[in-house]
């Protein structure tokens, strides 16, 4: 075994069977009414180990997971660990085209999900399909299984992520990536056994499943909720649940302020909350501190090439103003110029990112793989991550934009990452985001808006937060900005709107 295997024995089911063997009996997960402890996790991952075999299911092998809120998708996820194949998480909205592209492009051997229209899907493909309740009679009635362990450089988990390219990929993850990453992470989060921690995320966005094996660490209680949960039922959930930490997504937070200045009883238990995703306001993090006596916010950095790439510890916010914190531990991050070169201290460029937990490229993507993960001169290897910022002298990363974010206006490089948060500062703004030039926009951007506003005011007002020529030249305000499953702000559905009216007029 290799220096890079030894940290590397550790695979994702021995998180889960290390916890069990200690506190057996405390509780994983809730979800959907129901509740599992450590020891009935691990119990079920090991009878879905062996029906998943029974199914035919074998090292290496591909499954898709597509199912709603349930105490048996982690059990599932964890038992397809411990078969030695991967699992890949799908939104219960991918269907039709894209859940095609999936099934030509993963090759599952196996996809489970409930959707009749994806079932057939797969049996046109000579795919096997199951549904949960098959999963549910499984994990209590197939025989438990004991299997050779894989190895720590086997891929256990495919994230499928859209980026500049029309097809969805498939970041790859092997159990030595995935168990560094999380345990990184948890180095700075610090989940206790006396943490319940809320999450309203899908786990096919890898912060929402990171949420289970960070909880798995801590030894504290995830409760997974549905996505609506996350939405006007959260503060009620939240006390439900007596959440003492939050994951949200800034779209989130922004709905628990919203909520709160609605009550005169904040979630008492509730003693912090943890966003990446997208920069936080701070009048967002702001107005909960006040709301919510002895909240702490805590904002990190990641892409899903590597999962995470920096973290603040809890409030640093307020000590160091839009920074996005400090590498992980076993980490490294640079800033490389357009031409490969190192500017000086707090120069700007591209983050490189560096170390155990940039995962492997992309599945069946050759050219996407070489030109995002490259490999050093000392043969480490690195992930151009495509977003652009400087390292202050502290050591922390100041996040300006994407390079697809970053655009030319009246000859000057402006960052939609800026005029959106400009944006967010404005009166009666409830959401904004920035259409770059281009087939749908013209020569020149467009910003939308949402909230109770007219364009002319919220671009003249603008002009007082930053420099005129950043400015859009047009403004357009909905009643909603589209968001995603994952509760981004959904761009390719906002350029089609954009597009649709340039259509129409």
């Amino acid at each position: 075994m290799t220096a890079e295997d030894g940290a590397g024995a550790e695979l994702l089911h021995d998180l889960l069977d290390r916890r069990a063997a200690s506190d057996p009996d405390a509780v994983a997960v809730s979800a959907a009414g129901a509740s599992a402890t450590y020891g009935e996790l691990r119990e079920a991952s090991r009878r879905l180990a062996g029906w998943l075999v029974a199914r035919g299911v074998r090292p290496r092998d591909r499954i898709a997971v597509s199912l709603p809120v349930s105490v048996h998708v982690p059990a599932l996820l964890f038992a397809v660990s411990r078969v030695g194949a991967a699992f890949c998480v799908l939104h219960e909205q991918v269907r039709d085209r894209a859940l095609e592209h999936v099934l030509d492009d993963l090759e599952p051997v196996l996809l489970i999900g409930s959707d009749d229209d994806g079932v057939a899907a797969a049996e046109r493909r000579g795919i096997a399909a199951a549904d949960l309740a098959e999963v549910a009679e499984g994990a209590v009635t197939a025989s438990a299984v004991d299997l050779p362990a894989p190895s720590p450089r086997d891929v256990v988990c495919l994230i499928y992520t859209s980026g500049s390219t029309s097809r969805p990929k498939a970041v790859i993850t092997e159990h030595r990536q995935l168990v560094f990453v999380a345990r990184a992470i948890h180095e700075r989060i610090g989940y206790t056994a006396g943490d319940t921690v809320f999450s309203a995320l899908s786990l096919s966005f890898d912060y929402g499943l990171y949420q289970l094996f960070l909880t798995t660490l801590g030894g504290a209680r995830l409760w997974w909720a549905a996505a609506e949960e996350g939405g006007a039922a959260l503060l009620r959930t939240l006390t439900v649940a007596g959440a003492t930490v939050l994951a949200a997504m800034p779209a989130m937070a922004e709905t628990l302020v919203w909520l709160l200045e609605r009550t005169t009883v904040p979630p008492a238990a509730l003693r912090l909350l943890t966003t990446t995703g997208a920069a936080m306001k701070p009048q967002v993090a702001a107005d909960l501190r006040r709301a919510v006596p002895g909240l702490r916010v805590q904002i990190m950095y990641g892409l899903t090439e590597c999962k995470r790439v920096s973290i603040m510890a809890p409030d640093e916010d307020l000590l160091h103003p839009g920074a996005s914190g400090r590498p992980l531990s076993g980490t490294e991050v640079v800033v490389v110029g357009p031409d490969g070169e190192v500017p000086a201290p707090g120069g700007f460029g591209e983050f490189v990112v560096r170390g155990p937990h940039v995962m492997s490229g992309y599945w069946r993507r050759e050219d996407l793989t070489a030109e995002r993960f490259r490999f050093a001169e000392d043969g480490t290897r690195e992930l151009r991550t495509g977003d652009y910022g400087w390292i202050d002298g502290d050591g922390y990363l100041h996040v300006d934009g994407r390079r697809d974010d970053i655009y030319k206006e009246r000859g000057f490089r402006v960052s939609t990452t800026e005029v959106e948060a400009a944006a967010h500062h404005l009166p009666g703004v409830r959401g904004a985001a920035v259409v770059p030039p281009g087939d749908t926009t013209g020569p020149h951007a467009v910003l939308v808006v949402a909230g109770p506003v007219k364009p002319r005011d919220v671009l003249r007002d603008l002009r007082k937060e930053i420099e005129p020529f950043k400015v859009p030249r047009e403004c357009v305000v909905l009643d909603a900005l589209p968001l995603s499953g994952n509760g981004k702000v959904a761009r390719a559905e906002l350029a089609r709107l954009l597009a649709d009216r340039a259509g129409a007029t």
